[in-house]
């Protein structure tokens, strides 16, 4: 399976780990094109803590699962975000962690909401940058976001940014819908939308293999009493609308907090992708030095800010936590992965995308 699978590594990308490596990054479009009729979820995994990749790994590894790991632009841009880390420190944190684990398993690195708010050429220009410095540092797979503009604009933006993915063949996201955040209201994509979206975007020569919509989720942590309200319904009438443009099926967005019952039936709905992020964030914090955490709970109050954003200014206590420490946080997030690479029916994914590969490979 391995060397099959390791024949489909991008040049650029092999370029860049040279030609003994082991490790299998593939490009995004291959692998949502192959399983496009696949009930099943790939599990993306937004890690702004370096110390849950090594058990997202061990959990891949077991269910033979493909994997994505990704950053937002708000996380990892070119200054690093409030994460700390830019394109460059991000694929080699990951890299270096396959490599380490000895991970046999496909996966994906994907640049997850890059963000144009509004129709400002300097916010434009600075997407186009980062986009730039996410395919150099050997990302396969974007998520050009201009969901905040109205549908004209979002077209717009959209067909221009993607250029450079398109030609370069890799794996391309976009999105329809503004996911909020826990406590705001939603505003639902209605078909209607979407079917304009994509219709629009493909006679302009851009054809996503994924679309983000707005169907109800949300982002960050759901507090007591806080209900999780997702239209299914309205999702599987997106999907069969994206379907029929070419596509591969949708991304849902705000799992964290998400019933797994719940995270289960997304892939009969056309769900082929699930981001998670703040889950992985909890799980670090539940495992580090708790006069760590009180210097970063302290810091977010002094500071009034979300204690996510104290990422970036402890990145390097964060990074040199004791051994104990950071294998409590790996078995944390092997058992949180495991959860949820079964739920998204990702189990023996990765030997599965070798037989449709084959299959494609014989067809030709």
């Amino acid at each position: 399976m391995t060397k099959r699978l390791l024949e489909r590594v991008p040049d650029t990308i092999r370029r860049k780990l040279g030609a003994q490596s082991g490790v299998c990054l593939l490009n995004g479009r291959d692998v949502f094109t192959a399983l496009a009729g696949e009930e099943q979820i790939i599990m993306a995994c937004n890690a702004r803590i370096k110390h849950v990749i090594p058990g997202i790994l061990r959990a891949a590894e077991e269910l033979d699962a493909i994997v994505a790991f990704e950053l937002t632009r708000t996380e990892g841009g070119m200054d690093g975000g409030y994460t700390g880390q830019t394109p460059e420190v991000f694929v080699s944190t990951v890299v270096e962690y396959a490599e380490r684990c000895g991970f046999t398993k496909p996966f994906i690195i994907h640049g997850d909401h890059i963000t144009v708010k509004t129709t400002e050429v300097a916010e434009y220009e600075e997407a186009e940058r980062l986009l730039a410095a996410e395919m150099a540092a050997g990302f396969t797979s974007f998520a050009i976001d201009a969901s905040f503009n109205p549908l004209a604009a979002n077209i717009d933006i959209v067909a221009r940014l993607a250029r450079p993915v398109c030609e370069a063949g890799f794996g391309l996201e976009v999105e329809l819908g503004e996911v909020r955040p826990v406590g705001s209201a939603s505003n639902l994509t209605t078909v209607e939308e979407a079917r304009e979206f994509l219709v629009t975007l493909a006679s302009r020569g851009v054809c996503p293999q994924l679309l983000a919509i707005d169907n109800g989720s949300k982002t960050g942590n759901y507090l007591d009493g806080q209900m999780v309200n997702i239209d299914l319904e309205r999702t599987r009438e997106i999907y069969a609308v994206a379907v029929a443009a070419g596509l591969s099926g949708l991304v849902q967005h705000g799992i964290t907090g998400t019933p797994l019952r719940t995270v289960g039936k997304f892939a009969e709905y056309g769900v082929r992708k699930g981001n998670i992020g703040t889950l992985w964030q909890n799980v670090a914090h539940a495992g580090l030095p708790l006069d760590l955490m009180d210097a970063m709970r302290r810091w977010a109050k002094e500071n009034r800010q979300d204690i996510k954003y104290a990422t970036r200014v402890f990145k390097a206590d964060i990074d040199s936590i004791p051994e104990d420490n950071a294998h409590q946080i790996h078995e944390m997030a092997y058992r949180e992965a495991k959860e949820f690479i079964t739920a998204f029916r990702s189990v023996g994914s990765a030997g599965k995308l070798v037989r449709l590969l084959g299959r494609e490979q014989c067809a030709s």
